[in-house]
């Protein structure tokens, strides 16, 4: 039997044998839970086959007889006899390192790994993202980029470590889901458990004394229950053929309703974790299935969407190129806005693509906006709107007067204010002999030009309020035709020979749209005509978003249904005392410390009190005689200890109850909890027409509390 404790103010209770801290059965077996902490041991553990805690044999951690393993049982002689041993310290050995697997300990450790794991791959450049910015890591930290390499940290989500410990957890969820559903369906397939002896212990009760019939009381405690979504039982027979009674009054059958709730709380679990597995399978196809791809595009032109018209492209390793989504579009204007004043000088205010997109088959373009957050959807694949900046028009004449390149330059921005830079690759060349040759030009595009001695030429505000383009002009070999990819944004100088002007300082020139540059020497010129706009997008074609998106969300609501669903028990019990008269109880236990459990049984109590209404103070009492004949109903619920009761055996025990007024000041007539008095009775109400003070009881422990009772006993 479980023992109480009395601590002063509240009931510590000490689970009794096949039951958990809170009263409720213990767990019988099956791996270790995620939300619910383990036992630390088990049979099965690497201590032996007795319980678990070292050792051999009986598992009492002495040394068991020579040749004895780990999980016990001596090594027989033989082939027979090794390969028993064999056998047995394998199986030991592995149903140890799977419960370990599966416990919720690895199961949160491997969760934190699984985010650390994540952090170099937001903080690295991957294969998988931006070439360009990795080949420029590769450029500027040589040693460290050959050290991130065998470790992996380009391809963080492929590699071999990050893949071991998304198999772990994924492997280590599974455990635990199967045996933990298998037990949630034994659950929902029992009957709630059989009321207690005592239920004046459970953290909440409540009794009193009524004319009421049992039936009757036991029928709408039955109802009610079953109304408040509680799965119920009846117990024995009010009217007889029952088992005696907890009162042990002869001739007192009683009658009782179990009744239990909260089954919802062990399914939020399970939702939980399965909402876990959901996101870690949509996560892993994400990864094969998907694919994505960059591409700028200058206003007035097009995109088709085939592998050759993309800037990069990645793609999972399941991804069929066949499978993309056959649909073209251009880019008929781009519009950007900024504030020009106040605190957010500056801030972007608008960014929209004007795009008009045909599918496969299509005769008519059909128009459509892309904003930021906003893509534009064609059938599986989605266009993002990633980024936008300007592209100087330039014409670039040889030596012989012919033009050698016109049109449109992108320059990419370095900062907020639209500073961007830029080169301009003129290979088809003729020089001022007739002779073949290459020019460059290095640039810095300002939409709104200004120049500082600590700066130099850069933008003051990213519109194009005074648009000026710099330029220093290269002749040689551009490196092209050496089939080494070159970034078209980067220009290798390491072949070529710089222009310079009179004092051999590099020439730098600032333009204006219209202007002309006249290269030295009769090398050619560069006008520059003005500029357009261009826009940046990402073409991805997302896998399992859908069954992500599902996961999450059965996450949340897992994870709120585990936490704000409280699993309870009520037990309703009658009972006939030789008087004639019925006597109620009521007790409530909760699966954790609540306040809502002593509110739910004062509220059951108040719609029951109805039905049956508790009997004055001044009623004939049941004679004495160590019945559970009841006193005066108090008026509240609550698990407030209040003193010590003799038990059965004469032990002392503490009993949760008190009372704070007397029947008639219940709420609605509901009864409440009697507080136990004499401790030198059986009776926890007291001796027979002489009830216990409801406020001198609620005092536990104190001075008052002694005294009362003392009283109380001279009284008797």
């Amino acid at each position: 039997m479980a023992e109480h404790r009395d601590t002063g103010t509240t009931i510590e209770r000490t689970p009794g044998i096949g039951e958990d801290a809170d009263g409720f059965p213990a767990p019988t077996g099956g791996p270790e839970g995620h939300l619910r902490p383990g036992d630390g041991g088990g049979s099965d553990g690497p201590g032996g086959s007795g319980d678990g805690s070292g050792g051999s044999g009986d598992g009492s951690g002495d040394d068991g007889p020579a040749g004895s393993g780990s999980f016990g049982g001596a090594r027989e002689p033989g082939a027979r006899g090794a390969l028993t041993w064999l056998g047995r310290e394998v199986l030991g050995w592995g149903r140890w390192y799977w419960r370990q697997l599966t416990s919720m300990r690895t199961a949160l450790i491997l969760l934190f790994l699984l985010a650390l794991a994540s952090i170099p791959g937001s903080l690295i450049p991957q294969e998988t993202g931006n070439p360009a910015v990795l080949a420029d890591f590769h450029a500027r930290h040589g040693t460290l980029a050959a050290v991130y390499e065998r470790l992996q940290l380009f391809n963080v989500y492929s590699s071999v470590w990050f893949s071991a410990i998304y198999i772990l957890l994924f492997v280590s969820l599974i455990g635990c889901i199967v045996p933990r559903t298998w037990q949630f369906i034994g659950q929902l397939r029992s009957r709630p458990p059989r009321a207690p002896r005592r239920l004046d212990r459970m953290p909440a009760s409540v009794r009193w004394r009524t004319d009421a019939e049992p039936a009757a009381v036991l029928e709408a405690a039955h109802g009610e229950l079953r109304r408040r979504r509680f799965r119920t039982v009846r117990e024995g027979d009010a009217d007889g053929g029952g088992p005696v009674g907890a009162t042990g009054t002869a001739g007192a059958h009683p009658g009782a309703v179990a009744a239990e709730k909260g089954y919802l709380r062990e399914a939020g679990n399970l939702l939980f974790h399965v909402a876990l597995v959901v996101m870690l399978i949509a996560f892993a196809a994400g990864q094969l299935y998907r694919s994505e791809g960059g591409k700028l595009i200058v206003v007035g032109s097009g995109f088709t969407n085939t592998l050759t018209q993309y800037d990069d492209f990645g793609s999972g390793a399941l991804f069929d190129i066949g499978e993309l989504e056959r649909f073209r579009f251009d880019l008929d204007g781009f519009h950007a806005s900024f504030a020009r004043e106040g605190p957010d000088l500056g801030t972007p205010r608008e960014f929209r693509a004007d795009v008009t997109y045909w599918r496969d088959g299509d005769t008519e373009g059909t128009e459509a906006a892309i904003e930021v957050n906003h893509p534009l959807t064609v059938g599986d694949a989605k266009v993002y709107l990633i980024s936008h900046g300007f592209a100087p028009v330039v014409t670039v004449t040889d030596g012989q007067g012919e033009t050698a390149f016109t049109g449109p330059v992108p320059f990419l921005p370095q900062d907020m204010a639209g500073t961007a830079t830029g080169v301009i690759k003129v290979t088809d060349y003729l020089d001022e002999n007739g002779e073949p040759d290459q020019l460059g030009f290095q640039g810095i595009f300002s939409p709104t030009y200004r120049i500082t001695a600590d700066r130099g030429p850069h933008s003051s505000f990213p519109d194009p309020d005074h648009p000026v383009l710099t330029l220093t002009a290269y002749r040689g070999n551009l490196g092209l035709n050496a089939g080494i990819p070159q970034n078209v944004y980067q220009l290798d100088t390491s072949r070529m020979e710089q222009f310079l002007d009179a004092s051999g300082e590099p020439r730098r020139i600032s333009m204006e749209p219209g202007d002309t540059w006249e290269l030295p020497d009769g090398k050619g010129s560069l006008t520059f005509e003005g500029f357009e706009r261009w826009a940046g997008f990402q073409i991805s074609t997302p896998a399992a978003n859908g069954w992500a998106l599902a996961g999450a969300v059965g996450a949340v609501l897992g994870l709120a249904a585990s936490l704000l669903i409280q699993r309870r028990r009520v037990w309703v019990r009658t009972t006939v005392g030789p008087d004639g008269r019925t006597l109620v109880e009521m007790g409530s236990l909760g699966r954790t410390e609540s306040s809502r459990i002593p509110e739910e049984l004062g509220e059951l109590a108040a719609v029951l009190s109805r039905r049956a209404p508790a009997l004055p103070d001044d009623a004939e009492p049941a004679p004495t005689g160590g019945g559970d004949a009841a006193g005066p109903v108090p008026a509240t619920v609550t698990g407030t200890t209040v003193g010590d009761a003799a038990d059965g055996d004469g032990s002392a025990v503490s009993r949760p109850a008190t009372a704070t007024g007397d029947a008639d000041t219940a709420a609605g007539g509901a009864p409440a909890p009697r507080a136990p008095s004499d401790p030198t009775h059986d009776d926890p109400a007291g001796p027979p027409g002489h009830p216990a003070d409801p406020v001198g009881d609620t005092d536990s422990g104190g001075a008052d509390s002694t005294r009362d009772r003392k009283e109380k006993s001279r009284d008797a």
